[in-house]
């Protein structure tokens, strides 16, 4: 069974079309940029099928990473100045390796002196060696046997041992015509004059690219999400994070077409002169595995970015699809907010797993090992961190049954704050002191939601008992009419204020309990204002604020006790 491996390069380019109009490309730039890419990818690739690496190529020096399928070919190649001459193959990759490497050094000893001496005429003969044939290279009156051409190599190339000794034998005479030849000082000029220019064409082209790629991390830095930003809409928000995450995603692909450019650029440049072809093989044999697991890492870091994306897209969406009544709309801005940041935190951890095993495999590591070890590893702390899966289950259902979502302020158990982080996991809260308190998913049972859809105002007014108590009900009311119609506070008011009347008699005089439906997480802002407005009416109406009676029995049995210590 032959495998032949055939390498292939697939550039996907991103659709900018749908972009922001801030954020568009100027069409002349995008054709610029593409033309001096597509130079060095057509200038690079003719080279790379004589001269740089294949992937079978470099199969001997990655044995440890990859599985070599049962009967199946591997191949190598004999350099000559970087290119590859001829290449040879076996079924062991060790043994490939090492016959590699003997043959490697004959055949460089052996042209070493010819390529020394313009005077050489070089010659490839074939002798039998038995079934095998035997290659040699005669140099004036010294005979170099170079290697035996086995069956392997025969067979892997569908030929008999004697057509692949004579295709080789041809390939190598060829080689080193080649090899003399551009090692002459014409060849030589040439190739420095096209280097010269290959450089100066990517060093002119530079400067748009840079310029830029400043541009897209200035207005990024622009975009990032501050502080401050939470107090924007949740809709303006929402915007914000797809220009920033778009403009990411632009940025790093221009860094990647720079990095391609002069990359791409200087190993082409060290493949013109055979002096230095040798260092762009090993500079790609080098860096390879970095390679591959750096484009996996911005492979990965893209995909993260167009997904937080088309989850901020969807969310405005949402929004946009919300019923006009203000009690729905807030509460579904809420629920959105804290999905939204919940498939965040999800779409990260997805794909930061899927790039680490793309990342193994890639790079020749079977995965099904490592998925056999991750599953019993899962199975093994699944029994031992059961709580973590209980809080995982229950927020599901809290996010699910929509109990409270960020920005919420509740009482769970023994504490109470607002909602600041909620995840699978844990539930976090900034208490009335500035605290994080943190509550496990799974010890989250009953819950009082304070800004569930709308709040509440409770607030008690104390008067004298001496007051005319239907004069006092009469100031409240007209309060409650004068703030209701205030602008400042006709959004936060959601109903004109219920004057419940009296509660209770207690020691601080007559009770008036009053009601008011308030925006959400607006109560506290309300009652405030109502308690200051009563105060300053009760004044101009003559209405004293009663004075505990306690305090007024204290201060009788003073005022006795004074008077008592006088007249003695």
């Amino acid at each position: 069974m032959r495998v032949v491996y055939r390498p292939q390069i697939k550039l996907n380019l991103p659709n900018n079309k749908n972009a922001p109009p801030n954020l568009m490309i100027s069409k002349k730039f995008l054709v610029t940029l593409f033309a001096l890419f597509t130079v060095i990818i057509v200038g690079i690739t003719p080279p790379a099928v004589a001269q740089l690496p294949y992937i079978q190529d470099i199969a001997a020096y990655s044995r440890f990473l990859r599985q070599v399928q049962e009967k199946s070919f591997n191949s190598a190649c004999i350099r000559l100045d970087g290119r590859c001459l001829f290449k040879l193959s076996a079924i062991d990759s060790e043994l490939l390796s090492d016959r590699i490497d003997e043959i490697q050094k004959r055949f460089a000893e052996a042209t070493a002196s010819y390529l020394a001496d313009d005077d050489n005429q070089p010659k490839v003969i074939v002798k039998p060696n038995g079934n095998l044939q035997d290659i040699y290279l005669v140099l004036g009156d010294q005979q170099e046997r170079l290697f035996t051409v086995t069956n392997s190599d025969a067979t892997a190339n569908d030929v008999s041992v004697p057509i692949r000794a004579r295709q080789l034998s041809s390939e190598i005479e060829q080689g080193l015509e080649i090899a003399k030849k551009e090692r002459s000082p014409q060849y030589l000029r040439k190739k420095l004059i096209i280097g010269l220019l290959i450089l100066a064409f990517i060093w002119v082209g530079n400067f748009p690219l840079t310029s830029e790629i400043r541009k897209l991390g200035k207005l990024a830095r622009r975009l990032a999400p501050k502080a401050f930003s939470k107090t924007l809409p949740l809709a303006t928000q929402l915007a914000h994070r797809q220009k920033w995450n778009i403009t990411e995603i632009q940025f790093r692909l221009l860094q990647l077409v720079q990095v391609a450019l002069w990359g791409g650029g200087t190993l082409y440049v060290l493949n013109l002169f055979p002096q230095t072809r040798i260092a762009a093989f090993l500079l790609i044999a080098a860096l390879r595995i970095p390679l591959r697991i750096g484009l996996i890492v911005l492979a990965t870091y893209i995909l993260i970015r167009l997904s937080y994306f088309l989850i901020a897209k969807l969310s405005a969406v949402a929004i946009a699809s919300q019923s006009a009544a203000v009690t729905v709309n807030q509460r579904g801005k809420l629920r959105i907010n804290t999905t939204t940041r919940i498939l965040r935190s999800t779409i990260t951890i997805l794909w930061s797993v899927i790039g680490i095993l793309s990342a193994f495999w890639i790079n020749g590591v079977n995965l099904a090992p490592i998925l056999a070890g991750a599953g019993i590893l899962g199975l093994g702390l699944s029994l031992a961190s059961q709580n973590l899966i209980k809080d995982a289950i229950n927020g599901f259902i809290i996010i699910w049954d929509d109990r409270y979502a960020v920005g919420d302020i509740v009482d769970i158990g023994g504490v109470s704050g607002l909602v600041e982080n909620i995840n699978l996991r844990i539930t976090q809260l900034r208490d009335a002191e500035g605290r994080l308190i943190t509550v496990p998913n799974s010890v989250v049972e009953i819950v009082a939601n304070r800004s569930s859809l709308w709040s509440r105002a409770d607030i008690t007014i104390p008067v004298a008992y001496q007051t005319d108590i239907d004069h006092a009900l009469d100031v409240i009311d007209q309060v409650a009419k004068v703030m209701t119609q205030n602008p400042d506070w006709q959004e936060r008011i959601w109903e004109f204020p219920n004057i419940l009347g009296i509660e209770q008699f207690s020691d601080r005089g007559i009770l008036i309990r009053v009601w008011i439906k308030t925006e959400p997480l607006q109560q506290w802002d309300v009652a405030r204002e109502f308690r200051r407005r009563i105060k300053i009416a009760f004044d101009q109406a003559g209405i004293p604020i009663p004075i505990p009676q306690q305090q007024i029995l204290f201060d009788k049995k003073k005022i006795i006790s004074n008077q008592q210590n006088l007249n003695n």
